[in-house]
């Protein structure tokens, strides 16, 4: 099995996703499932295959494996659509002006964010009681 494929790597919140993308029939696997099985939230198919229409790539002459791991599934999906645009990038280097136009190459950094001592959570305060 010495077929080319190209691999990018996407993370988003603690979710990270191998993306590999190699000329084949149009199969979109996600972690040995078809993608609609896999995201069954309505838009994350969508959001997922915005560089495919941003680019005009055919994704029906393309074959997408997934590997997923971590994080829920709004991080999930973001890391498989970075891992994708980045895919996409190493295929045809010509599509960096306009995934970087759809703001599809950068990585969103927000994490949850840490949980304060004295605090219910990372800012919420235990109510104030006078009596």
């Amino acid at each position: 099995m010495s077929e080319q494929y190209f691999e990018g790597i996407g993370r988003r919140k603690e979710a990270t996703a191998r993306v590999r993308l190699m000329r084949g029939s149009g199969r979109f696997i996600v972690n040995d499932k078809p993608i609609e099985q896999y995201f069954t939230r309505l838009g994350d198919v969508d959001a997922i295959l915005a560089p495919f229409k941003v680019t005009g790539e055919n994704p029906s002459a393309l074959d997408v494996t997934v590997k997923v791991e971590g994080g829920g599934v709004t991080g999930q999906t973001g890391a498989v659509q970075l891992g994708l645009a980045r895919a996409l990038l190493l295929m045809n280097p010509d599509y960096r002006k306009i995934l970087r136009e759809g703001g599809l190459l950068t990585r969103d950094a927000r994490v949850k964010e840490r949980k304060k001592p004295g605090l219910k959570r990372a800012r919420k305060a235990p109510t104030y009681t006078k009596r």
